[in-house]
C-alpha cells in the first residue's frame, strides 16, 4: 500500500444520485450514511438482504450492468466479488465519477473516513485507508472531547457570522473577532 494522500473534503449529497452495488451487511453501513446526508440511493444486486430492503431506497434486485452509473454523482461498490467491484471502478472511472470500493484502498478516488457527528459538527477520521479500526478508535476518543458545548457554540458562531460580516470589514479582523470568541467560550 502506498502513502497516498488525501485531499479532505466534505461532500453535500443532499437530493444527489448516487448508487451502492451491493446488498449485504456492508451495503447496508454504507447506505446508512449516504441517507443520512439526505442522497438520492439506488442499489443495485443480485441479492438484497432485509436489511437493505427497509430502507427508503430504490431497489433493483439483479446483476449490475455499466448503464447503472447514468446520471450519479457518486458509486459504492461494497459486494464480495473482486471482479464485479474491479469492473464499477473501471466503470467508474471512465466517467469521472466519485468511487468507493469497500476495503481496496487502490481502486478508490475517496475513502470513507470514520465519523463523529454532533449537529452541526462533524469530524472525520482517516487513516489513508491504513486501518479503519484505528480511525474507529482514534473517533471514538475524539467524541469523549467533543460535545454537546461545543456544538452549542457552533449554532451561535452561525448566527453571529452575518453580524460579524457586516461589523468587520475585513477577514482578518473577522477571524481575530471569532478567534478569541472561541478561545473565551471554550477556555
Amino acid at each position: 500500500m502506498s502513502d497516498k494522500r488525501y485531499y479532505m473534503a466534505c461532500l453535500d449529497l443532499a437530493g444527489r444520485s448516487c448508487l451502492v452495488v451491493g446488498g449485504g451487511v456492508v451495503a447496508r453501513e454504507k447506505i446508512l450514511g449516504l441517507l443520512d446526508c439526505e442522497a438520492r440511493v439506488t442499489v443495485v444486486a443480485r441479492s438484497i438482504s432485509d436489511g437493505v430492503a427497509s430502507l427508503p431506497v430504490e431497489l433493483y434486485e439483479r446483476a449490475y450492468a455499466s448503464g447503472d452509473l447514468d446520471g450519479r454523482f457518486l458509486v459504492v461498490a461494497a459486494t464480495n466479488d473482486g471482479t464485479l467491484n474491479r469492473r464499477v471502478h473501471s466503470d467508474a472511472e471512465a466517467r469521472s465519477l466519485l468511487c468507493n470500493v469497500v476495503d481496496v484502498p487502490a481502486l478508490c478516488n475517496f475513502i470513507l473516513p470514520a465519523i463523529h457527528r454532533v449537529d452541526p459538527i462533524a469530524i472525520a477520521v482517516s487513516t489513508g485507508g491504513a486501518s479503519p479500526a484505528l480511525a474507529k478508535r482514534i473517533r471514538d476518543d475524539i467524541a469523549t472531547v467533543v460535545g454537546d458545548r461545543h456544538a452549542g457554540l457552533a449554532g451561535e458562531l452561525r448566527f453571529l457570522r452575518p453580524w460579524a460580516k457586516e461589523r468587520f470589514a475585513t477577514y482578518e479582523q473577522r477571524r481575530a473577532f471569532f478567534d478569541d470568541l472561541v478561545e473565551r467560550e471554550l477556555a
